[in-house]
């Protein structure tokens, strides 16, 4: 396959263990496939979740908080040490990163958002890796009470921003393999789709709950960021992150996981 600018999200849960810290060995190899692929020519953005998980085990916390306060400051510790943490895996394979925190605001307002395209594109033309995550000491009030819910979960970020830089391809690495016709935890036989090309009233139904406690995405964000990356012409696939070295293979075109197809960005003028 040709893609040549790429979004990878990579969700809480692929990032983390169990206890909310921080999955070292996950963080690595997700880092060094990514730093290969941007070695071999290709645009890399990531969009990484984790910090109010990641941010509650660093300040000893036995659960996620409940209060909106104690959320946003969950966030800020784990900001910080992701982006520590990434910056020092980045660096180890020979590849610069820059950190982008996001609010709704700056993908909404026009003029902010031709900004934010013109760094995306700086950064991406000069072989730099931008690691985005929503700005959840900020944005975390607008989302939780309603105000101004443009973001609200990172699968939806994710396509947000390849609407914006133009991406190519928008990779979700989540804890399931693709998109099933019921929840494979709950239904053995449940179907896997390898590719969809239309989103379907049926295929919506097929929306389950949220993941692993860390997490606040299900398959119902992942549908919608795939509506809002397949409208941009930009085909999206759903895959599951406990294997980074798959993205190798999706971008040969091999059948992993469920790619969402979206009509030529051509097609679309």
């Amino acid at each position: 396959m040709n893609e040549k600018r790429l979004v990878v999200k990579v969700g809480t849960s692929t990032l983390t263990h169990s206890s909310g810290a921080l999955n070292l060995h996950s963080m690595e190899r997700l880092v060094r496939v990514l730093s290969d692929l941007s070695g071999e020519g290709r645009q890399v953005i990531l969009v990484t979740s984790g910090a109010i998980a990641v941010g509650t085990a660093r300040m000893g916390l036995e659960q996620r908080p409940d209060s909106l306060g104690m959320k946003q400051a969950a966030a800020a510790v784990g900001q910080c040490r992701m982006m520590h943490i990434y910056d020092k895996f980045f660096t180890e394979y020979n590849r610069t990163m820059a950190q982008i925190l996001l609010t709704g605001d700056d993908v909404e307002e026009p003029s902010r958002a031709e900004h934010l395209r013109r760094t995306f594109s700086a950064l991406l033309d000069i072989g730099v890796i931008p690691v985005v995550n929503e700005n959840d000491s900020v944005s975390s009030a607008e989302i939780e009470t309603g105000r101004h819910k443009v973001l609200g979960d990172n699968d939806t970020l994710s396509a947000i921003v390849a609407r914006l830089c133009g991406a190519d391809l928008l990779v979700l690495l989540s804890d399931i393999d693709g998109l099933y016709s019921a929840d494979p935890r709950a239904t053995p036989d449940a179907k896997l789709f390898r590719q969809v090309s239309e989103l379907t009233p049926e295929i919506l139904q097929m929306a389950g709950g949220a993941g692993s406690w860390q997490g606040t995405g299900g398959m119902a964000t992942k549908l919608s960021a795939a509506k809002i990356a397949m409208e941009a012409g930009c085909d999206m696939v759903i895959a599951n992150g406990a294997n980074p070295e798959a993205l190798y293979e999706i971008l040969e075109g091999k059948k992993i996981g469920t790619r969402f197809t979206a009509r030529k960005k051509e097609e679309l003028l």
